[in-house]
């Protein structure tokens, strides 16, 4: 709005502000003497111009001529309360110095009444005529609100100011028994979720909007159950953190996704401090072409990087990602460079030309079942290519390199943990013997990254059934692509090298329940109408995964979703050792050795009999 727009409205709002007060202290007078004003009309005459004047100044303290009239709530009716008390009060003081005691002291009292009433009536009425206005010709779609609660509330307004999104509102649900048949801004709450099938026929609903703002991943997945009994469909209306770039709440209506199941608050960052941290840098980030480094590039690009190197082997991941960063990005410089972190001289060369100051490294193997029969290459890549990387940070200058880590480094069963925690050695030993910042990050599983469950259990779905799970008491920690990003970005911002931080993830999810939900989000019955089946652990996996081990404590950081675990390191000196060792046994293609080294650096590695059987048949093979 420019400036003489806004001026103009102050001032037709302080015309409209003055004729409210004007009529209210003439219908005072009216009402003190009985609707006859003789002998009192020099009293209103002198009264009126002073009470004016005193309330259109506290009108203007106040900014009434700011307000909406179109979008009146609560704190707008406190200002014009409080402004008005003011005026009165101060309008009263002046009329006892100029009129005396003469003038009736009743009349305060029915002027602030009056005149707080009038104003707020005629911002009322003006509402009224908007959203009567804006009224749809078009059909209305009937729901239900699930939760009597804010949330619940804010999406019963919303609704209201914009009744273009074509919804009607039947009642309210809630399980909170005290609630039932309280009427909130003339919507009733009709009864509870085990309602719900009763309550649909009865108003005819086609959906319903779910507004629980803290419900945990068992409560929705109860709300979606009882949705598919009563056969409506189910949105989510978003939380705090999805909302505070959007002004319209019911634009933001969505499907309820997988995430929502996972019973806990997203990850929220310091935006402030990434912003110090990246602004003006050109970032370097490893596996660019993949799930977690995709994302990376989209988060970093958000706080003005000088430039952005993707560092990738594969070609089309990479040539995607470029695609989207010209398309997303325009103003930051992106630079996809091809090439394996296992070859030191194109490491070298991507180095030297883009001199990058921040390494975020996400390339790695990590599908656990088949990096159990790779692991030669599962040590060259996550290991050898971890510290190649890190030796040309150190070389080049990089002021801090992240390493994006894994829950399965904890006591690991599998190579692919194994290794993902002797690149954190590696990171570990850099950070003290250089001036480069080295720290690593442990996630737990990323719902829908390449290689997830996500994907499978969606093909199996799709195809029918049946999904296949490896056993019932399967447990895992699950974080989203965004959540998992961020809490990269956020770490780099505090870290101070040489730290292994990790996200508060709440409780391990069970496998088999995650694939339930699936099935009920589809809009089918888990067991009836898709089967679930169970298919038996594969070699390396666990039942459950820890995010901390045996001699790491964990402590808290200034983020309340992110710890540090402080644990035992390796020294420089047993570090070369052993990766000496680890090399010669790669390099002669010795399983046995290569395992024996793995441990010895890793004293928690349990590798599984799949891979000590591979190895033992191998050395015999040699020998």
């Amino acid at each position: 709005m420019t400036r003489a727009l806004l001026e103009h409205r102050r001032r037709l709002a302080d015309v409209l502000n003055a004729c409210a007060a004007a009529a209210a202290l003439w219908a005072g007078f009216l009402l003190r003497f009985e609707f006859t004003l003789d002998g009192y009309r020099e009293m209103l005459a002198l009264a009126l111009p002073c009470a004016l004047l005193i309330k259109l100044v506290v009108f203007r303290g106040f900014a009434l001529g700011d307000l909406s009239w179109r979008y009146l709530g609560f704190a707008d009716l406190k200002r014009i309360a409080w402004a008005n008390l003011i005026a009165g009060l101060a309008s009263s003081g002046a009329l006892r110095l100029i009129i005396g005691a003469k003038f009736p002291r009743s009349i305060y009292i029915l002027d602030f009444v009056l005149s707080l009433s009038v104003m707020v009536a005629a911002r009322a009425a003006v509402r009224l005529a908007f959203e009567k206005h804006a009224e749809p010709a078009r059909a209305m779609r009937t729901i239900l609100i699930y939760g009597a609660g804010a949330a619940g509330v804010r999406v019963l307004e919303e609704i209201r100011a914009n009744p273009e999104s074509g919804f009607r509102v039947a009642g309210f649900l809630d399980d909170d028994a005290r609630k039932r048949d309280l009427r909130i801004h003339g919507v009733r709450v009709v009864g509870c979720g085990a309602e719900l099938a009763t309550i649909a026929r009865k108003h005819h609903v086609e959906e319903v909007l779910i507004a629980l703002a803290a419900a945990s991943g068992a409560e929705i997945a109860r709300i979606l159950e009882q949705c598919r009994s009563a056969r409506v469909a189910a949105r989510r209306v978003p939380a705090l953190a999805e909302m505070i770039a959007h002004r319209v709440l019911v634009d933001q209506i969505r499907e309820v996704r997988i995430e929502d199941l996972l019973g806990r608050p997203a990850v929220r960052l310091e935006e402030h401090e990434i912003q110090a941290r990246l602004a003006g840098r050109v970032v370097l980030v490893t596996g660019a072409g993949g799930s977690i480094g995709s994302e990376l590039c989209r988060q970093i690009a958000r706080f003005d990087p000088a430039a952005l190197v993707g560092f990738d082997q594969g070609e089309t991941a990479l040539y995607e990602i470029e695609r989207e960063m010209r398309e997303r990005f325009p103003e930051v410089a992106f630079y996809p460079e091809i090439g394996n972190i296992q070859n030191r001289r194109r490491v070298e060369e991507v180095f030297e030309d883009h001199r990058p100051e921040s390494v975020y490294h996400a390339a790695a193997y990590k599908h656990v079942p088949m990096m159990e029969a790779q692991l030669f290459e599962a040590v060259e890549n996550n290991v050898f290519g971890t510290r190649t990387l890190a030796q040309a940070a150190v070389e080049s200058g990089v002021e801090d390199f992240v390493l994006v880590s894994s829950d399965k480094a904890v006591r690991p069963a599998n190579v692919m943990g194994a290794t993902k925690r002797l690149a954190e050695l590696v990171c570990l030993a850099g950070a003290r013997a250089s001036e480069t910042q080295f720290l690593a990050v442990r996630f737990g599983n990323v719902l829908g990254s390449n290689g997830s469950v996500i994907p499978l259990f969606r093909r199996q779905i799709a195809q029918g059934g049946p999904v296949t799970v490896t056993h019932p008491e399967m447990r895992r920690f699950f974080m989203t692509i965004p959540e998992a990003a961020q809490l990269v970005l956020q770490a780099a911002a505090m870290g101070a090298g040489g730290e292994i931080f990790v996200l508060e993830m709440g409780e391990p999810v069970r496998i088999v329940d995650l694939a339930r939900n699936m099935v009920l989000l589809s809009g089918l019955k888990p067991d009836k109408e898709i089967r679930i089946e169970f298919s038996g652990i594969r070699p390396g996996e666990k039942l459950f995964e820890e995010l901390h081990g045996v001699g790491e404590e964990m402590l808290p950081t200034r983020h309340a979703q992110i710890r540090i675990f402080a644990g035992r390191g390796i020294s420089r000196e047993a570090m070369g050792r052993g990766m000496e060792e680890l090399r010669r046994a790669v390099e002669s293609r010795d399983a046995a050795g290569a395992v024996l080294a793995i441990k010895e650096l890793v004293p928690d590695y349990n590798p599984s009999s799949f891979v000590l059987r591979r190895a033992l048949r191998a050395s015999a093979v040699v020998a």
